[in-house]
């Protein structure tokens, strides 16, 4: 079948040609490549104050939702002239130059790679070093209902007011919420992740049952608030970001009194231009509404008075001052330990190099249905394992359903993982074999030849200008 015409859009007076734009980038909903840039052009007031004016990571799905994607730092060579770029530098040392979206027509650029959503630094191109936003990332864990991620969002209100800070809340798009906060440009990135970190803390203070600042996933219960994703080098998904899920999912500029009783599933390709049309952009004063980090400084010296310091980075950071082991709790040098004394430590996948298959225990009673290279084919043993054990399936509800992307030599791969809290424990099907049962693993040798594309990949050692077809 002959390859379809390509398509043009003109916006902010510029004609943005669409490749392949009948190209299916969303397969259970139908979306094409066209419908992704038309829908950025229809929000795009709303998109632009979110990612406008900033360098943006390029995360590409050159198939698709449920293929392989990956993150391009770097602007590809083969760019428009009237598209900005600034050069960035990174934790490692390191420097690219990325694209810097100033207008509509670099967003329909950035749809036509591939792009579906939209991920910004919290700096301004004009200064690198001193971010305007400081983002509160709530990240629930396995298990946890979406009411705990709304009131947990309603008690990081509360305590940014009470440090003079106000804060503009999204859907994640996924199973979280952020919250974004619009400060003066005054503090530099370990200064913002530490303010970042103390109201972590403050919320996790407020709501014990329910958050956790904990940062070793073993110690966390409930909805995580994210505090590392201030550090330098790190972005999130911004406002009105079309994100990777089967229904097109839109991550959502709310109103405070929608929290309460919002439905993350309500927004969507087809539902966020009208409501953009209708309601406007719900984060439309953020810009005029920048704070000052004062009093979550006073307050992060005041935690460390009492003992609270810094807490883990990510791990491929430096090693900061004052920062703890980046090691698990459970894995500390005079940890308790179920082994007989005596007996030596066995060695971690990570230093022997054989393929991770340890568990950590869960409190909840997980357990992994589907291990797939692409998401449709888990999501399609998930199908088969409902049809095997349809009593159990009956009583599972939205949350109980993990579905995990995965990192694996060169890209992503999906783990689909059920909770069965809602099933009686004497009805609790016994854990399977994986079906199918993806090895991201098999073929590897330690110290073994690494690449940045994925085999097969048809731009693997071509510029990195390529666009996605």
């Amino acid at each position: 079948m002959a390859k379809a015409q390509p398509a043009v859009l003109e916006a902010a007076g510029i004609e943005v040609t669409i490749t392949n734009p009948y190209k299916v980038m969303f397969p259970q909903a139908g979306h094409t490549k066209l419908d992704v840039a038309k829908y950025y052009l229809a929000v795009a007031e709303g998109a632009l104050r979110g990612a406008a004016d900033r360098p943006n990571v390029l995360v590409r799905y050159p198939n698709g939702v449920g293929g392989e994607f990956f993150y391009q730092k770097r602007a590809p060579d083969s760019r428009p002239p009237w598209l900005e770029v600034v050069t960035i530098s990174f934790p490692s040392g390191r420097t690219a130059s990325e694209v810097v979206p100033r207008d509509a027509a670099a967003l329909a650029w950035m749809a036509n790679l591939g792009c579906l959503e939209l991920h910004p630094h919290p700096v301004r191109a004009d200064d690198l070093d001193h971010p305007d936003e400081l983002r509160v990332d709530l990240d629930p864990g396995p298990g946890v209902v979406w009411d705990d991620v709304r009131r947990v969002a309603l008690v990081a209100r509360e305590a940014l007011e009470e440090y003079g800070l106000r804060g503009w809340p999204k859907t994640s798009g996924s199973r979280g919420m952020h919250i974004n906060v619009r400060i003066e440009r005054r503090w530099t990135f370990d200064q913002v992740r530490r303010a970042a970190l103390a109201l972590a803390r403050d919320v996790e203070r407020r709501a014990p049952a329910l958050a956790t600042s904990a940062w070793w996933k073993e110690e966390r219960h409930g909805v995580f608030i994210d505090y590392n994703q201030n550090a330098k080098d790190r972005t999130v998904a911004s406002a009105w970001s079309v994100r990777p899920t089967p229904d097109a999912r839109v991550s959502m500029p709310l109103e405070w009194d929608e929290v309460a009783d919002c439905d993350p599933t309500a927004f969507t390709l087809i539902t966020a231009p009208k409501r953009f049309a209708e309601r406007g952009d719900s984060a439309a004063g953020i810009d005029q509404a920048a704070g000052s980090l004062d009093k979550l400084l006073k307050l992060s010296e005041e935690q460390e008075a009492a003992g609270l310091g810094d807490a883990p980075w990510p791990p491929h950071y430096e090693k900061k001052p004052g920062e703890p082991p980046r090691v698990m709790p459970s894995r500390k040098k005079g940890a308790r330990s179920s082994k007989p004394q005596g007996k030596t430590r066995e060695k971690s996948p990570a230093q022997t190099g054989a393929r991770p298959g340890g568990r950590r225990q869960s409190k909840y009673p997980l357990i992994v249905v589907a291990k797939a290279k692409d998401k449709e084919d888990a999501l399609a043993g998930l199908e088969r394992w409902k049809a095997r054990h349809p009593e159990a399936a009956k009583r599972l509800e939205v949350d109980d359903v993990l579905l995990d992307p995965m990192r694996g030599r060169y890209t992503t791969w999906t783990r689909i993982r059920v909770n069965l809290r809602h099933v009686p424990e004497s009805e609790r099907p016994a854990e399977e074999p994986p079906d199918p049962d993806y090895d991201p693993w098999e073929g590897w040798k330690p110290g073994g030849r690494s690449n940045i594309y994925p085999p097969g990949y048809r731009n693997a050692g071509k510029s990195r200008g390529s666009s996605a077809g």
